[in-house]
């Protein structure tokens, strides 16, 4: 593996060039093709590199190794995956609150598929690198958010759930579209666009489950 050398102690940090930072795009981009496709253990540096239109020793200039790619990737998903349980409102209507969070996740599936599929692939391996998250930001975020959908259903909002697995649902019934699109698409047809549907039948679901009786 090329080694890049250590820079001095208290050296000045020069900025990142355009070329260096359109390089570093081109990697990231390379990347999650090729994990989305390959999985981590399926992936090399090599099909990144190619897939970036870079030599192998140009590519260790910029990311140290496959795991380096890897975690960059990861750390870049988080914020755009959990925006949508983030931006629910608790002093917003409760039906309409948990609805705009199941179509922004389907959102995601439609316009993210492959940083789903990465997403999911780190998950399969047992979570190397984001284990510690999971365990401490995502759960506090669940936490938090439950204890709103708690409320909503103490008060009479909305129909009584568990909303710990009502969010479970909401993560598989709108990340299915993603990381099963091909099963989708041999099932529906490869010209068939599906989110139109899902939409409105997501909608339907989740509206009779939790409207109030």
């Amino acid at each position: 593996m090329t080694k890049i050398p250590a820079k001095p102690k208290g050296a000045a940090v020069k900025p990142r060039t355009r070329i260096q930072r359109a390089k570093r795009e081109a990697i990231l981009e390379a990347g999650l093709d090729v994990f989305s496709q390959e999985g981590f253990r399926g992936a090399t540096l090599d099909r990144i590199a190619k897939a970036a239109g870079l030599s192998k020793p140009n590519l260790l200039y910029y990311y140290p190794s496959k795991d380096a790619i890897h975690e960059a990737l990861l750390r870049g998903l988080l914020d755009t995956w959990l925006a949508p349980l983030g931006a629910m409102d608790p002093d917003g209507d409760p039906l309409t609150e948990i609805l705009s969070y199941v179509q922004g996740k389907l959102a995601l599936s439609r316009d993210y598929p492959r940083e789903s599929r990465l997403f999911a692939n780190e998950i399969l391996r047992g979570a190397p690198n984001m284990k510690p998250m999971l365990q401490t930001h995502l759960r506090q975020m669940v936490e938090d958010h439950a204890a709103i959908i708690r409320g909503w259903i103490d008060a009479g909002r909305i129909a009584p759930v568990d909303p710990v697995h009502l969010i479970f649902s909401i993560w598989a019934l709108t990340q299915h579209y993603a990381d099963f699109e091909v099963q989708v698409r041999a099932v529906m047809g490869e010209d068939h666009d599906p989110f139109p549907g899902a939409a409105a039948h997501l909608d339907t679901l989740f509206r009779r489950m939790l409207s109030p009786a």
